[in-house]
């Protein structure tokens, strides 16, 4: 047991530790991590950035002290081994420019290791769109398609019943008509359930991985480096094309929940966000339980970045589980205010077996 507590404080110490190197250059000011100028744009594949299940998005997005169900895949993959059944959640989100974001996850507990290893599909993209041209702003009669996609593969464990990690290595691609782009990346997170009852942590760090760069066959070309050459005139050239880095995110989260006995259930949570390409911000959430069946939810996105359009959300669900059949179902619904943006809407679906 004393071996046990020794691991995961050395793991926490460690992880908490890595965040704040990271963030500071050999000098000891911030490189990457300046939070005086926004570095939006700057980072690629940012799909990464929205948030997946209804659950968590009604709660402001603070949810890696809670990371309880199939969605902890993205939000802080520790969670996942505290999934007592075999959950698989779907999650159908309607983004902007007519643009939809869909997440599925599941969720397969390993009982006799203390663990659980989860598989998770994100996918992003737009309809067919016409081409068009400055000699043809009508559309030269072809389309092109853009979607991005991210594969990730978890496996989590706890070493006590109060302490657990967890690791996710996923695949991301994106293409934007002929041209593609693919990376690599890591998500890492650890979950603390303390002794003070229903005060639990959550850290993570998510999409540590290799840099973007586009290639295809639209970026080859000829040109005619000397015009007074003649029959020089159609040299093959390729348009030299930057890398980009993923959207590096550490979140610190702690949760609290309340039990009013007959009169429900209440959990608040808190997450702390340093993002590589933004200021720091704070999600606010909480949840009301009744009869732990109905769920009441609001929040608040990252609060104290002046620059974020996202705000106010708010969110509904129905928990059903049959004890005796050993299934359940939730229907989740989450509405999340974005200023000039107007507002997105998402819904979750999950099994449980």
């Amino acid at each position: 047991m004393k071996l046990k507590k020794t691991t995961y404080y050395l793991i926490l110490i460690i992880f908490i530790s890595s965040i704040i190197t990271y963030s500071q250059s050999k000098d000891g000011t911030t490189s990457s991590f300046r939070t005086e100028v926004d570095g939006i744009g700057t980072n690629a594949l940012t799909f990464l950035e929205i948030g997946v299940g209804s659950r968590a998005m009604g709660m402001g997005g603070a949810y890696a002290a809670i990371a309880n169900d199939a969605s902890s895949l993205y939000w802080n993959p520790a969670g996942v081994v505290w999934v007592e059944n075999m959950e698989i959640q779907v999650s159908h989100n309607e983004w902007f420019l007519d643009s939809k974001y869909e997440f599925v996850g599941g969720v397969f507990p390993v009982p006799s290791l203390n663990s659980a290893v989860g598989i998770s599909f994100t996918t992003i993209g737009f309809d067919d769109q016409p081409v068009r041209t400055v000699n043809r702003p009508e559309g030269t009669g072809e389309y092109y398609d853009a979607r991005d996609f991210a594969i990730g593969l978890t496996f989590a464990s706890a070493i006590t019943d109060r302490f657990s990690f967890g690791i996710t290595a996923k695949y991301l691609s994106s293409q934007i008509w002929h041209e593609t782009a693919s990376a690599f990346a890591t998500d890492l997170g650890i979950f603390y359930n303390t002794e003070l009852e229903g005060l639990r942590l959550g850290f993570s760090m998510s999409n540590f991985g290799t840099s973007v760069k586009y290639v295809g066959r639209d970026i080859h070309t000829t040109v005619d480096p000397d015009n007074t050459i003649e029959n020089f005139d159609r040299v093959p050239a390729e348009y030299s094309t930057d890398s980009y880095p993923l959207p590096l995110l550490f979140r610190a989260g702690v949760s609290y929940n309340i039990n009013f006995s007959d009169f429900g259930s209440t959990v608040f949570a808190v997450d702390l966000l340093h993002p590589s390409n933004a200021p720091e911000a704070i999600n606010l959430g909480m949840e009301y339980s009744f009869l732990g069946m109905f769920f009441l939810r609001g929040g608040y996105q990252n609060l104290f970045d002046s620059e974020n359009e996202s705000g106010l959300t708010l969110g509904a669900g129905i928990d059903y589980y049959n004890n005796e059949s050993n299934f359940g179902v939730r229907f989740d619904y989450a509405w999340n205010e974005w200023g000039l943006l107007n507002n997105s809407q998402s819904f979750s679906v999950g099994l449980i077996f």
